[in-house]
């Protein structure tokens, strides 16, 4: 089509990206979730294309979303996320598959083949659907659930399926879910079990921000105190600018690295439990009488670890404020020093002009001196020479009468050339 934006099918097909395909009872859903650094991505993709013998690859108008007929009744699903990838098989062959999946040599196959993608696994189900409440009552003992954290409600619209879990980890490593659909349509039930799963999937990577917060919260317990000791420091004249400027330098630095290296992490845990709280409101959740609800399982235990999380990074701002406020009083407390030294500096040079002036004008009087006793000796030596002539001129008397009035005339000589040069 010409004139079409290069981004348009890209977008269109991000529309109909984690659509699962309608589950029918009895059935069974195997997912694993894996944390994928982007060094892994090009070897998950050479892992997924090396298919079981038998299987086919269907194609995909999105990179990030890739499915496969492995066997006949055994689909797979692949969907890559921001920093995680989900890998499903959906097993069209009975709900048994969920409690002996080595029963079935291509779903053995398929799970063994899954088990090579590259990555960190952050969560393992196995989901059993079954028609009704009485064909999951009849395999309920077999999945040995804990009693006491048994979680059982209904989810979803109208009568609702119903589903049971203790969402502990089994020897081989997964959790698992039994489904009662109990009528739901199938559209209805794919996207009810879709919601379930990815409600799991974030409620465990948001909890990864958990372990980040708390080995955090030693850090921010340290940068308090030295905060506080700071504050008290600022005030001392003792403490020298320099030692100051050092140990706000280091704690500032301390500070920044700490929330740069679990920014990323903490953000991610807010956005998480942001989905959590979506999934969990699309579920529409119905407690069952003498059994905890799934929402109250989330909440009691999901919600403080993520109020745990936020409250980390309050007070990483918190913390950071007061740096900003230390880092200003320093800063007054630096220009003030600053000013005084400029006072003392000025008044060190008003005393210096003061002296100089001084001088200077005793230099000026020296000179007057100087000045007059060389036009005097000069005078004189003129005035004794007449003395020899036969007007026997009295030079001792001329020259003691004319003495006042040279020295009048030199000081008003050098004022006047004073005057002259500041004035130029």
């Amino acid at each position: 089509m010409q004139g079409e934006h290069e981004l348009r099918r890209s977008v269109v097909s991000e529309m109909h990206l984690r659509r699962w395909p309608a589950l029918v009872p009895d059935c069974t859903v195997i997912q694993i979730l894996r944390q994928v650094s982007p060094d892994e991505r090009e070897a998950e993709h050479v892992a997924i294309a090396a298919l079981p013998v038998g299987a086919e690859l269907q194609p995909s108008p999105n990179p990030r979303h890739m499915q496969a007929q492995i066997a006949p009744g055994i689909s797979f699903g692949w969907e890559r996320h921001s920093e995680a990838s989900a890998s499903t098989l959906f097993i069209a062959r009975g709900a048994m598959a969920a409690l002996e999946p080595d029963g079935d040599p291509d779903v053995a196959k398929a799970i063994a083949w899954m088990m090579t993608f590259p990555g960190k696994i952050m969560r393992a189900t196995r989901m059993a659907i079954v028609t009704d409440e009485a064909a999951a009552a009849q395999l309920l003992g077999r999945f040995a659930f804990e009693p006491n954290d048994l979680v059982s409600c209904h989810v979803g619209t109208g009568a609702g399926a119903r589903i049971w879990s203790d969402f502990h980890l089994h020897d081989d490593g997964f959790g698992a879910v039994l489904v009662a659909a109990n009528g739901m349509p199938a559209g209805d039930l794919s996207r009810t079990v879709q919601r379930l799963q990815e409600l799991g999937n974030y409620r465990n990577l948001a909890l990864l921000g958990l372990p980040v917060a708390q080995r955090g919260w030693a850090v921010l317990d340290k940068i308090e105190r030295e905060l506080a000791g700071l504050g008290e420091r600022v005030g001392s004249a003792d403490v020298t600018d320099d030692a100051l400027l050092q140990q706000v330098t280091g704690l500032s630095m301390e500070l920044m690295t700490e929330a740069a290296s679990s920014d990323f992490r903490l953000s991610a845990t807010a956005a998480y439990a942001t989905l959590v709280e979506e999934r969990l409101e699309d579920l529409c959740i119905r407690p069952i009488a003498g059994f905890q609800s799934l929402a109250d399982f989330t909440q009691r235990r999901f919600l403080p670890a993520i109020r745990t999380c936020a409250s980390h990074r309050r007070r990483e701002e918190t913390l950071a404020q007061r740096t900003a406020q230390f880092i200003s009083l320093f800063r007054t407390r630096v220009e003030t020093r600053i000013e005084n030294q400029n006072g003392r500096l000025l008044h060190s040079m008003e005393k210096s002009i003061g002296t100089q002036l001084r001088l200077q004008q005793l230099v000026e009087g020296l000179s007057v001196v100087a000045l007059s006793y060389y036009g005097i000796g000069l005078l004189s030596y003129m005035l004794k020479g007449l003395e020899k002539t036969p007007l026997h001129v009295p030079a001792t008397i001329i020259v003691a009468a004319l003495t006042p009035f040279v020295v009048i005339a030199m000081w008003l000589g050098i004022h006047r050339l004073k005057k002259r040069i500041l004035h130029d």
